[in-house]
């Protein structure tokens, strides 16, 4: 019904306020009522006589009135038009973050506000902020992000998803490798499980972070046999090297269970590194502390953007404004009327 009443082109957002412009017969009916008068014995003279322009515009206030309430019930359904003009379609990307989780990422050579922290917490508070948006880059709202872990196995740990929310909540569980068994550095595996994750995915730009802080020593496949296959999938793949080389603090346990950091020998394989990002048409960066680490990151966000192809329906251009002015213009001038040529007296 409300269809056949309205222009073409706009809708009511609220039409039940539509019920409101029951008070504007009301507001006429109140409005024209004379507050006091003078009795005449006889009113057949005054029937008999011409009607002056005064008396025939007496109502005029009483409707306008009346009106002005009919044009806020409507301001107050919310009239608007859609603009589909806009309508254009968004594409992000898909990214697996391969982190690594092995014993050496322990090492406190990392400092977050005032405090050391490991490696892998740095990386998991800078990896947040590329994900949601903050000092490592812009946010990714848009883009299918998955994690994979490695130490000596690689795992992984969450699939593909646009639920941020459940990815950085499973991101908080990973933890440095407390066994021995389980704390060396699969940076081949880890890499090949991230293209397995990724090569079939229809997604036009796929990418992987790979972030390590030592040498490859587990598993059976070569970092650079995973970079080749990559490589072959169209895959590019960032590498960072995390932390300094040469000597870091770790912490150890002494006697009586107190903690203790001494310094280590901790080295990190950037030639490979290297290697895996020239033949996947990536980059390779050396995050030597936490800053150090999102100035990377908000690089490989500026580098990994895709052009804004977002699918907005409809767009709608608001009308009750102009509704609200005209009936605050009427009621002026109502009240204009009412006490100067249509003023009544008693």
């Amino acid at each position: 019904m409300l269809d056949l009443l309205l222009p073409h082109g706009v809708e009511l957002r609220d039409p039940l306020f539509l019920l409101a412009a029951l008070a504007a017969p009301v507001v006429y009916f109140l409005t024209r009522r004379v507050s006091s008068s003078v009795s005449y014995s006889s009113l057949a003279l005054a029937r008999e006589a011409p009607r002056s322009l005064r008396v025939r515009l007496a109502t005029l206030p009483a409707w306008l009135l009346a009106l002005a309430a009919l044009a806020l019930a409507v301001a107050l359904a919310g009239p608007r038009t859609g603009d589909a003009t806009t309508s254009i379609t968004r594409e992000g990307i898909a990214i697996i973050m391969a982190i690594d989780r092995s014993g050496s990422m322990n090492a406190r050579d990392f400092v977050e506000d005032d405090a050391t922290v490991s490696r892998l917490d740095a990386v998991k508070t800078v990896f947040k902020t590329f994900v949601e948006g903050g000092n490592a880059g812009k946010g990714r709202p848009d883009d299918l992000i998955g994690i994979v872990a490695f130490g000596t196995f690689a795992d992984g740990v969450c699939p593909l998803t646009l639920d941020h929310g459940n990815l950085v909540g499973i991101l908080d569980q990973i933890e440095v490798a407390k066994l021995q068994s389980e704390a060396a550095t699969a940076v081949g595996e880890g890499l090949a499980l991230s293209v397995e994750r990724l090569r079939e995915h229809p997604a036009k730009s796929r990418i992987i972070i790979l972030l390590t802080d030592g040498v490859n020593n587990a598993g059976t496949v070569e970092p650079l046999q995973a970079a080749a296959l990559a490589a072959d999938h169209g895959i590019r793949v960032y590498t960072i090297g995390a932390g300094t080389t040469g000597m870091a603090p770790m912490p150890v346990q002494g006697r009586g269970g107190r903690e203790y950091l001494r310094r280590v020998p901790v080295e990190i394989d950037e030639e490979t590194l290297q290697q895996i990002a020239t033949r996947t048409d990536g980059r390779y960066f050396h995050a030597r502390d936490a800053e150090g680490l999102e100035q990377v990151y908000r690089e490989i966000d500026r580098l990994e953007r895709t052009e804004i192809t977002e699918l907005r329906y409809l767009q709608f251009e608001e009308h009750y404004a102009s509704l609200v002015r005209a009936s605050l213009g009427l009621i002026a001038l109502a009240l204009l009327l009412s006490s100067t040529y249509l003023r009544r007296l008693p």
